[in-house]
């Protein structure tokens, strides 16, 4: 007999994903074991007026979750992957990753235009440096302007017309059952996506051997192998996962096809760089090595500064 306590940010979104977790590991569950959730408020939700990136990164949404699993407040906890920094505290391991929902960016726009149609000088939110880079990369007459919140307010405040547009992830609109948004998916060529957007990560104690068994039977490894050359290449860059870097892998049989992007957040310079192999952490290193290269680390040292500033 046992009661896990599943730990959960109290967004509409964090709730759904996890729900749907639990419900991959209930049907699992040996006779007698019971789950309940326990919603916890991180810094990230209590920091609104402040870009991320000024203020520590997406770390924020995690620490006290992670904390909660170190002191055995909460057994297992679900998070957005892409929210996860490149480091993890010793003693917690990912239990599973979840099968990828699409990994692209999407536009939802007040009037219905898609990335090409907006007028000049509008004004789209993100509090993304990487979409910012990469949106003024393609489209450098548009004003970019940070938007925090959940996507209930972020959604509001389009609608009240504070924004012409707002850029957000897919698949967290696909989870809310909100896909009639949804302006425009924008193509990868466009933006490429965040280190593991579309993935869930199930997070846990590593010495749980009895809990680690029953995870990895809703672990996905075609987007575990996917998702962790991706982090690997990430890493890298020690981990910042609040800089304008972005990372797709996708996996035919063995091989695995790694692109990778690290860019100002002026959407010049803009650096992209591919490689493919079948070693998913010998392909994220290298791939970063090649962006090194490249003039990468120089660069994000550059936008570090500016953001110290």
């Amino acid at each position: 007999m046992r009661t896990i306590v599943v730990g959960t940010r109290r967004s509409q979104l964090a709730v759904t994903q996890t729900q749907w977790v639990m419900e991959q590991v209930r049907d699992r569950l040996p006779q007698g074991w019971q789950m309940e959730m326990e919603k916890m408020v991180t810094r990230g939700d209590q920091i609104l007026n402040v870009t991320l990136s000024k203020v520590g990164g997406k770390g924020l949404f995690v620490k006290e979750i992670e904390q909660a699993l170190l002191d055995g407040r909460i057994d297992f906890a679900v998070h957005s992957m892409k929210d996860m920094p490149g480091e993890m505290p010793e003693g917690l391991i990912f239990g599973a990753v979840t099968r990828r929902e699409d990994p692209r960016d999407c536009l939802l726009s007040r009037k219905g235009e898609g990335l090409d149609d907006l007028p000049e000088n509008a004004c789209v939110g993100t509090s993304s440096l990487r979409r910012q880079a990469q949106l003024l990369a393609y489209r450098p007459d548009l004003r970019v302007e940070p938007v925090r919140g959940n996507l209930n307010t972020r959604y509001q405040k389009l609608m009240d017309g504070q924004f012409d547009a707002i850029i957000l992830a897919q698949a967290g609109i696909a989870r809310m059952d909100w896909t009639d948004k949804v302006t425009q998916v924008v193509p990868e060529e466009v933006m490429l996506p965040a280190v593991g957007q579309g993935a869930l990560a199930v997070q846990c104690r590593r010495d749980d051997q009895e809990l680690l068994e029953l995870l990895a039977e809703v672990n996905d490894p075609v987007t575990e192998r996917a998702v962790t050359a991706e982090r690997t290449f990430l890493q890298a860059f020690e981990g910042g996962c609040h800089l304008p870097i972005a990372g797709r892998a996708t996996v035919d049989g063995e091989r695995i096809r790694l692109r990778g992007l690290v860019a100002h957040p002026s959407g010049t310079p803009i650096l992209r760089e591919e490689a493919e192999g079948a070693d998913p952490v010998e392909l994220g290193r290298r791939l970063a090595r090649e962006l090194m290269e490249k003039g990468a680390r120089s660069l994000l040292e550059e936008v570090k500064k500016g953001l110290e500033e």
